[in-house]
């Protein structure tokens, strides 16, 4: 009795969690983006500003700093509008790659103790590898890929 209950249960909670998985995804990762790109066209207010000041140091902050901000709002708005998902997903994923800059540009900014201990920095950075794989994942659905719960 307890173990049919459970199932059908589980089997619900599955259901919902496939029907809505990937929008949550999608918006959830758009929030991130358009917030943090947000908070990078007000000097002083992103956290990531000095990383990028200092890893990007050949160009520019003053120029690179806003677009990159543009950039990571872009993103943002497309991943929670759900329209122009290829070009969205290509925009991250081109972005993504700077991101890992700072791990060989600046490791005493990244590393307390190579390979384990992490600045906050350092955690801001491996974050990223869940962005990815969210991306990766909302790549799996632009030709109409869905997530079942069977």
């Amino acid at each position: 009795m307890f173990e049919r209950y459970f199932n059908k249960v589980d089997y619900a909670i599955t259901h919902w969690m496939a029907e809505h998985g990937i929008n949550t995804l999608r918006i959830g990762l758009g929030i991130i983006f358009l917030w943090f790109g947000t908070l990078k066209f007000f000097p002083g207010l992103s956290p990531a500003e000095e990383l990028v000041r200092n890893t990007v140091f050949f160009v520019e902050p003053e120029f690179f700093i806003p677009v990159l901000a543009a950039w990571e709002v872009l993103i943002g708005i497309g991943l929670i509008a759900g329209k122009l998902m290829r070009i969205t997903l290509l925009l991250l994923f081109l972005q993504m790659p700077g991101t890992l800059l700072p791990v060989f540009i600046l490791p005493e900014v990244v590393w307390t103790s190579f390979p384990f201990g992490l600045t906050l920095e350092g955690q801001y950075i491996v974050k990223n590898l869940v962005l990815v794989s969210a991306g990766l994942v909302l790549g799996a659905t632009v030709r109409g890929g869905k997530l079942v719960s069977e």
